[in-house]
C-alpha cells in the first residue's frame, strides 16, 4: 500500500492530506471509502478533479490487467518529476 499526500478541501481552505492506495475492488471508486471517512470524521473532501483522475487510472488498470497501485506510483511519480523539473527551471 502506497501513501500519497494530496490537497483536500476543508471549508474555505485547502490542506494536505494523506491517502493510501492499494488494489481496490472493481466495484468501487478507488478513493470512495477514504473520501467518505474524510467527510464524516474531518469535515473535508477530496476535490472532484482528483477523484476523477484516480477513477480514470483505476479504469486503465482494470482494462489492461495492471496493478492500480503501480500505475498510480508511475503516474504520480511522473507528475511530481515534471513539477520539480519546472520548479528548477524557474529557479535558473
Amino acid at each position: 500500500m502506497k501513501k500519497f499526500t494530496i490537497p483536500c478541501d476543508f471549508a474555505e481552505a485547502k490542506a494536505p492530506f494523506n491517502i493510501y492506495i492499494g488494489e481496490p475492488s472493481p466495484k468501487f471508486h478507488p478513493l470512495q471509502f477514504q473520501h467518505l471517512w474524510l467527510q464524516e470524521e474531518r469535515g473535508g473532501s477530496i476535490p472532484s478533479e482528483i477523484m476523477d483522475s484516480f477513477q480514470k487510472l483505476h479504469a486503465i488498470a482494470l482494462e489492461n490487467g495492471a496493478s492500480f497501485e503501480e500505475l498510480c506510483v508511475y503516474a504520480l511519480g511522473t507528475t511530481s518529476e515534471k513539477a520539480s523539473g519546472e520548479a528548477k527551471k524557474d529557479e535558473q
